[in-house]
């Protein structure tokens, strides 16, 4: 397994055990030398892993004392579970992947062409009063409706309802989209080509790529927050210095 997949497994132990109460809410967690021989993998593992829990609101990491674990993991919104980005982009990622799968032996040129109208807003080629992420969440949930399966409808529809009520994963999922915005309409278009061949082992691969290049985003976006809280942190910790430096 790559160091860069590795994260995630170490992140859920590390799940695992603060659910279970061995690292209670406030507790600190044990140091990154400490946590990497528990479970034998390198401290870059350890320190990706609470990249994404801080990430996924579970911790606090405070440069210089170490990571903290933050209470209130079963609050909701809306009514709605709270869950982090990667939780929910894996979840997306499971049920989506079988959701086109299933609907493309099924889906129907009608259909088809719903599909690319939307992709044709998101790209920018059509006008709409739709915006392009609208158009995003039309055209999965439109490939859900093509499964004719009402308990997809609603799994896929209630995971898009967390992805815009919380105002967490807003901000996240805006930073990652604006960045990569030049993908999305590729990768889309990958999911109907499969579609319109009718070929459902080619949609839930498009369809898993395509939620793979996001949680490697969301990764890259994790670090790039965190490393720019060090620089603040560092910055800050200067000023106090040269400010203590000129009292005395």
């Amino acid at each position: 397994m790559t160091e860069k997949r590795l994260y995630h497994t170490v992140a859920n132990k590390i799940l695992e055990l603060i659910d279970s109460g061995v690292f209670p809410p406030g507790s600190r967690l044990p140091g990154e030398r400490d946590l990497a021989e528990k479970f034998g993998v390198s401290r870059v593992s350890i320190r990706e892993a609470e990249i994404a829990l801080q990430a996924q609101g579970r911790l606090e990491i405070k440069v210089g004392s170490g990571a903290y674990v933050l209470d209130g993991a079963n609050q909701t919104v809306n009514g709605l579970p709270k869950v982090g980005p990667f939780e929910l982009t894996e979840a997306r990622a499971l049920f989506e992947a079988e959701s086109a799968a299933l609907a493309a032996p099924i889906i129907t040129d009608e259909a088809i062409e719903e599909l690319e109208g939307y992709i044709s807003i998101m790209s920018g080629k059509t006008k709409s009063d739709m915006s392009a992420d609208e158009a995003d969440a039309a055209f999965h949930n439109a490939i859900a409706r093509a499964t004719n399966n009402h308990a997809i409808m609603f799994v896929i529809d209630s995971m898009w309802k967390m992805r815009t009520e919380a105002a967490q994963l807003q901000r996240v999922y805006k930073q990652v989209c604006d960045k990569d915005s030049s993908h999305r309409e590729d990768e889309h278009q990958s999911i109907l080509d499969a579609l319109k061949n009718r070929d459902s082992a080619a949609a839930r691969q498009a369809m898993r790529a395509h939620f793979t290049r996001m949680i490697d985003a969301l990764l890259e976006a994790s670090e790039e927050e965190a490393y720019e809280q060090v620089r603040r942190d560092a910055a800050e910790s200067r000023s106090r210095f040269m400010l203590a430096k000129q009292l005395t």
